[in-house]
C-alpha cells in the first residue's frame, strides 16, 4: 500500500464502522417501512429540505411522520415531574432554591424531548396549532405536592407562538411564557432556534423570580425515516436573587463523546465571573452529578428516570370547548393511529383551509384577532431586570431581541 491508499482505507473503514454505530444509537433506516401510498410524498419531502428556511411547524410533513397531537400539548410536560416544580419553593436557603431549579430545568428538558417519545418509536412532527388554538390540562399530585394546572393558547400563527401558564397553588409557584421556533436545513438535519420568554415565579417567597432561556435542538434522522432530538448550545437561568447558571449541551462526537451531555455552572453575580460555586455534569435524559467549586468530590445529583410519573388528568373529548386541540384534530389524530395516512391528510386540509378561510374572513373585514387567555406586554419589568442581570454576568454571549412576554390574564 501507498501511504495515500492506506489513510483512504483507513478512513472507509473508519466510516463503515461509524455509520453502523449512528444508526445503532438512533439512526435506524425506517425507509422500508414507509407506506406505499406515501413513499412519493416522502421522497418529495426531502428534496424540499434542501431549500427550507422558516420555522419548524410550517414544514409540509407526508403524515406517516406525523403525531397525533398539536405541538400546543408540548408545554405540559415542563411539569411532568411537578414535585421537582414545586420544590423549588421548599428551601429557606437562596443557593438551595437555585440548586433546585436547576434540578427541575433538567427533569423538564428529559421529559419534553426524550421520555415523551415511546419505547422503540421514533420523533413525529407534531400539527402546527391554528390560531386561537387552546390546551388545558392538570398534573395529579405526587409526594403531597398538590395538583399543577397547564393552560396553553397559540396565540400567533406566523410566526408560530404558543403562551403558557402553569401554576401550583398549594406550593404558590407559577411559570408564565411563551414559545416558538426558528429552523434552518443543515447538511441532513434541522437546526431549530427555541425563542420566546420563561419566567418562574416564587409567590410565597415574595415573588422571587426565575428566567430561563431554551437551547438549540437538532433533528437529526431525517434521511432514514427515523427522526430523534438531540440539544445543542447554550441555555442559561438568571435568578432574582443574583444567581445564574449557564448550561452548555453537547451531542455524540464521531470519536469519542455521550449522548445528551451537558454541563451546568452556578454562579453568583456580584462573583468572579470565571469561578463557579458548583458544576453539575451528566445526561440531560439520565443521571448527573454535583461539583463543589474548588474540590473534586462529586456527588449525585439528579436521575431523571427515577420517581414517580405525574397522573394527566383531561377532559373527554365531548366535553371540550370547539377551540380546545383534541376536539380541533380529532378526525385527523384518529386516521393517523388506525393507520389511514390518507384520510389523515384529507381531514388536516380541511383544519387549515377552515383557518386561511377565517384569516382572509378577518382581512376583508379589518378585525384583529384577539387571545382569550394572554396578553401582549411589550416590556415586561421582571423579565427586563433579569435580562439586564444575566447580560451583564455574560458580556457579549447573550443579547435578547425584547423584554416582552404574552402574560397570562388571571
Amino acid at each position: 500500500y501507498t501511504p495515500f491508499s492506506f489513510f483512504l482505507f483507513l478512513f472507509l473503514l473508519l466510516q463503515k464502522y461509524f455509520n453502523i454505530m449512528s444508526r445503532a444509537e438512533g439512526e435506524v433506516n425506517n425507509v422500508d417501512k414507509i407506506p406505499v401510498e406515501q413513499k412519493g410524498a416522502f421522497h418529495q419531502f426531502l428534496k424540499s429540505l434542501a431549500t427550507f428556511s422558516g420555522d419548524l411547524s410550517s414544514l409540509a410533513c407526508p403524515a406517516f411522520l406525523l403525531a397525533p397531537v398539536s405541538l400546543i400539548e408540548y408545554s405540559k410536560y415542563r411539569t411532568q415531574h411537578p414535585e421537582l416544580f414545586t420544590a423549588i419553593t421548599e428551601s429557606d436557603d437562596e443557593m438551595q432554591r437555585m440548586l433546585a431549579m436547576v434540578k427541575w430545568y433538567i427533569s423538564s428538558l428529559n421529559a419534553s424531548f426524550s421520555s415523551r417519545v415511546p419505547e422503540g418509536e421514533w420523533e413525529k412532527k407534531p400539527y402546527n396549532p391554528v390560531l386561537g388554538e387552546q390546551y388545558f390540562m392538570t398534573w395529579g399530585e405526587v409526594d403531597g405536592c398538590g395538583e399543577t394546572d397547564v393552560t396553553c393558547e397559540q396565540v400567533s400563527h406566523h410566526p408560530p407562538i404558543t403562551g403558557f401558564y402553569i401554576h401550583n397553588k398549594k406550593a404558590g409557584i407559577s411559570l408564565n411564557g411563551h414559545n416558538g421556533q426558528k429552523t434552518r436545513f443543515s447538511s441532513t438535519s434541522l437546526i431549530c432556534e427555541q425563542v420566546g420568554q420563561s419566567l418562574l415565579t416564587l409567590h410565597n417567597r415574595d415573588n422571587e423570580s426565575y428566567l430561563f432561556t431554551s437551547p438549540p435542538l437538532t433533528v437529526n434522522g431525517i434521511w432514514y425515516a427515523a427522526p430523534y432530538i438531540e440539544l445543542t448550545g447554550n441555555a442559561y437561568i438568571q435568578s432574582s436573587t443574583g444567581f445564574y447558571a449557564t448550561i452548555e449541551f453537547s451531542s455524540r462526537g464521531w470519536i469519542s463523546g455521550e449522548k445528551n451531555h451537558f454541563k451546568c455552572y452556578i454562579r453568583k453575580n456580584a462573583g468572579n465571573p470565571k469561578e463557579y460555586l458548583f458544576k453539575v455534569e451528566g445526561q440531560w435524559s439520565g443521571k448527573s452529578n454535583i461539583t463543589p467549586y474548588g474540590t473534586k468530590q462529586s456527588s449525585f445529583f439528579l436521575d431523571v428516570n427515577e420517581g414517580e410519573l405525574a397522573p394527566m388528568k383531561d377532559k373527554e373529548i365531548e366535553e371540550m370547548d370547539g377551540m380546545e386541540t383534541r376536539r380541533i384534530w380529532q378526525k385527523v389524530s384518529d386516521a393517523i393511529r388506525s393507520g389511514d395516512t390518507q384520510t389523515a391528510s384529507v381531514e388536516k386540509s380541511k383544519v387549515e383551509n377552515k383557518q386561511r378561510a377565517e384569516r382572509k374572513e378577518r382581512e376583508e373585514q379589518g378585525t384583529e384577532w384577539v387571545p382569550k387567555y394572554f396578553t401582549w406586554e411589550s416590556n415586561h419589568p421582571t423579565i427586563f431586570s433579569l435580562q439586564r442581570m444575566l447580560a451583564s454576568a455574560l458580556k457579549n454571549k447573550y443579547d435578547p431581541p425584547n423584554a416582552g412576554n404574552w402574560v397570562y390574564k388571571q
